[in-house]
Parts: structure tokens; sequence; C-alpha cells
């Protein structure tokens, strides 16, 4: 595929959430950046080998970006992946405690000795779902002065990894399997009582099943409620791309960059492009995501955002997802940046 620096094409792959990434790719910007160098795009995700699409989660295909949650990145960083991350984005999203609207839980406080529901994948890819879940539960108990343990915590085991999320007939034809089915399965059943949802799928399936909201913290004030796998994400490049090749690095940011400012000013345009990109109806967008979604998709390395990913690990560290812990600083890399300004300069 290629000589050293001589890149003939780049694996991407992007989470199904509003990120400059998933627009940039619908408005065709990051295809005609790197069509103009002699670079094809190939997206993971869409794949058909299964070792390919693992890659979305691992990280381990050379000459490729990702831009999605950061429990993965993060997780394959702590296992030695030779990752670099160069951009991280912060968009709000809707987070909550479900219950049943007969359960007698109306508040957090109530949650207090009752039954919390976390779906479990097998062992293998990181499971990214159960740490956002339980990042939820420690978060909402918070507010209150509570802990998990004031909870009692039930798991909910899942037979399948999270790439059979992505293949198979159950699919119907879709790209991706509703999320929080089994949660709200075992909800429905009184094996819990109470459950976290988030996002798009979150109010989806909240609405669909009428229950109540306990408590929503996707826009709290402080920052560091609202830190999950979704807040922030991140755009994390492999090491051969970064060491030989920072100017296609740069290149990717100014595209992001570019699609961060259209954004601002074509609300509506926005709202329908995440819709697509996250498979829901732009009414759900609008209530997961709040109305100012196009002014929230911008992407820097500021310090306020590396100081919640360095929480975010943190809490995955001592919650056991992580292999080790490791310093945030070492795994950046400004040089694209810095690269962006010698270019404006010029």
């Amino acid at each position: 595929m290629t000589r050293e620096g001589n890149i003939s094409q780049i694996w991407y792959t992007r989470c199904p959430v509003p990120t400059p990434v998933g627009l940039s790719v619908q408005l065709g910007l990051l295809e005609d950046s790197f069509s103009k160098q002699g670079i094809t795009l190939n997206s993971i995700i869409d794949s058909k080998d299964r070792n390919i699409r693992s890659s979305h989660f691992n990280h381990h295909l050379d000459y490729s970006f990702r831009h999605g949650g950061n429990v993965p990145p993060i997780r394959a960083r702590s296992e030695g992946s030779r990752t670099r991350l160069v951009g991280i984005t912060w968009t709000d999203e809707f987070q909550a405690i479900i219950t049943l609207p007969d359960s007698g839980i109306a508040t957090t406080k109530d949650l207090a000795g009752r039954r919390f529901g976390i779906a479990r994948r097998p062992p293998g890819i990181v499971d990214f779902m159960a740490a956002t879940a339980l990042k939820g539960l420690v978060s909402a108990l918070s507010l209150e002065g509570l802990t998990p343990n004031d909870v009692e915590i039930v798991d909910i085991p899942l037979p399948d990894s999270v790439l059979d999320d992505r293949e198979g007939p159950q699919l119907y034809g879709l790209r991706n399997r509703q999320a929080y089915g089994p949660e709200m399965a075992a909800l429905l059943r009184g094996e819990v009582d109470a459950i976290y949802v988030k996002g798009t799928p979150g109010i989806s399936i909240a609405n669909l099943f009428a229950t109540r909201t306990v408590v929503e913290f996707g826009f709290h004030p402080d920052p560091k409620i609202r830190v999950n796998s979704g807040s922030p994400r991140l755009l994390t490049v492999d090491e051969r791309l970064a060491e030989e090749r920072p100017d296609l690095v740069a290149t990717l940011i100014e595209t992001l960059k570019r699609t961060s400012d259209w954004a601002q000013t074509h609300a509506d345009e926005v709202r329908r492009f995440v819709a697509r990109e996250v498979g829901a109806s732009e009414e759900v967008v609008a209530a997961a995501n709040g109305p100012d979604l196009h002014r929230h998709l911008g992407i820097g390395l500021a310090a306020e955002l590396v100081d919640a990913v360095g929480h975010y690990k943190d809490f995955l560290h001592e919650w056991g997802f992580l292999a080790g812990s490791f310093d945030i600083e070492t795994w950046i890399d400004r040089r694209p940046w810095a690269l962006i300004e010698t270019r404006a300069v010029a």
C-alpha cells in the first residue's frame, strides 16, 4: 500500500454520533481534501472484514484515524496501542437515569437500596457501554451525596461482542442494533429498577416506553458531571501516520475546522446531517443534543478538554476498565496544530 511517507490510502472510522468527521464525510470535504493528494479514504466500520471493523475499537490499523467515543481509544492506549491524540470535541447530549412510572422511584435519593442494571459484554473488546452506564450512575448519585455502594448493581449479561451488533439478519438492513434494548427488557421484566441511557437512542427508547426520568444531567453546569464516554470525543491517529505524514494529520484537522466553521451558520443542515448520521429523526436529535448543537462541533486541544479526558481516564482506571494508567500529555501530539499555524502565516 505504501512506501514510507508515500501513502495511497487511509482508513478512517467514526461513531454514529455528532462529530465534525461525520459532517465532513457527508459534505464531501474530507474526500476532497485527501483526493487532491492522491489518497483514498476507506471506512473501517463499513468494511465486510470483521478484523478491519475491530480497528474501530482497538485502533490496530496503520495509516488510520478515529473520531468518536473515548473509552476504546483510551483503553487501546492503556494496552500499548501506538496512537496519538490530536483533537478533542465536546458535544453535550441527553444523559439520564430512567425507571418505570410505577417503580416508586421519583428522585435520585429514592435509588438508595434499589437495583441498578448495567449490561455487560463478554471479555474481549472493551465494554464501553458498561463503563458509560457506571459513570452515569456515579455522576447522578454524586449530585445527592450518594455512591454506588448505596445501590445494588445488577449485571445484565449479554452473549455477544459489540462487533455482533454490526452484522447479521437481526439488523433488518440497518447499520447498528438499537441501543439499550437488553437494559429496557430487564427493566420491563422487573429484574432491575433503573437504568442509564444517553444520546438519541436513549431519548428514543425512554420516549417509546413512557419511562420516568429520575434525573437528567447531560447539560449539567459542572463538566465533571457531564464527562462520560461521549463527552468529550477524541480524534486519534495511529503512530505511523503521525510520524511519517504529520502534514496529512494537519490537513485532516484543517478540514474538520472548516467543517466546524460551516456548522456555526447552518443549524438546520447540521441537524439534518446528524439525524442521518445517528439514524434518528431531526426531532430526536434536537431533543437529545439541544438547540445549539451546531455551535458545539469545534475541535481543539484546550486545557479544559485535556483535563476532561484525564478525568475520565482516571475513572476508567479506578473501576477496572483499563490495563493500566498513563499520562495524557504524553499521548497528545500538538505538532499538526503547529504546522497549521505555520501554514496560516505562510
